[in-house]
């Protein structure tokens, strides 16, 4: 467990270094950001990305009391993004990173800090990979910052966010990788590939057949869709 000062509070995330890290190699950095109620401790088997793509640093973090006691990503004042930022600065600091590939996935509220990053950090994050997400972590979003690969996916039945915000949060992404509204059909189905996006940003948007949860696809599109960067 390691721990920052940010904005005067004391944050906490984990990091898991690749098996067999070498000083002299560069990694992709991989952030994981756990539901609302979740914690740091379960997002680090959640996404289930570690034994798919081994040779990655993952940074886990804790969020903060939102919307009562449960831990979630509320991004009061940009804290969260404040934090990410600091978490990116220690990991590089102290270990090999490759700055060309950081990423970040999240469930609920961890897709929301997805989307939050991916809109605040283009530029930095390669691609982002929110699952069940919206713009709650990120209302001010203007969808006009550096472009942001993404993969993201949403339940047809979403009962806890519903899917028409998880569609204005990736109208935003869309604008800032200047996508056409054209789809074509990719693998796995029923995702869908936007057509003119930015050479390289690509954005892969998947409405499934469920509530609000991981896609059973979810996992594997995820590792297949970083490791193509």
């Amino acid at each position: 467990m390691c721990s920052l000062e940010v904005n005067g509070k004391e944050r906490t995330y984990h990091v898991q270094l690749p098996s067999g890290y070498s000083s002299s190699k560069p990694y992709p950095v991989i952030f994981q950001f756990h539901p609302w109620g979740g914690s740091a401790e379960g997002s680090l088997t959640m996404y289930q990305l570690n034994s798919k793509i081994p040779d990655a640093i993952y940074v886990s973090p804790q969020g903060l009391p939102a919307g009562g006691s449960s831990p979630g990503w509320a991004n009061s004042n940009g804290e969260d993004i404040a934090f990410t930022k600091a978490m990116l600065a220690d990991v590089q600091s102290k270990y090999c990173v490759d700055n060309a590939r950081i990423f970040s996935t999240g469930f609920s509220y961890g897709g929301m800090m997805s989307f939050a990053i991916g809109c605040e950090m283009g530029g930095v994050l390669r691609a982002i990979a929110p699952m069940a997400g919206a713009l709650y972590s990120a209302m001010n979003c203007k969808g006009t910052g550096p472009a942001v690969a993404m993969w993201g996916s949403h339940g047809t039945s979403d009962s806890v966010v519903p899917l028409a915000d998880g569609r204005a949060a990736l109208a935003k992404i869309l604008q800032q990788n200047h996508c056409g509204t054209e789809t074509t059909p990719v693998d796995p189905s029923p995702c869908v590939a936007y057509q003119g996006c930015d050479e390289g940003f690509p954005v892969i948007w998947c409405e499934w057949d469920g509530d609000h949860g991981i896609p059973s696809f979810g996992s594997s599109a995820v590792a297949a869709f970083f490791k193509q960067f």
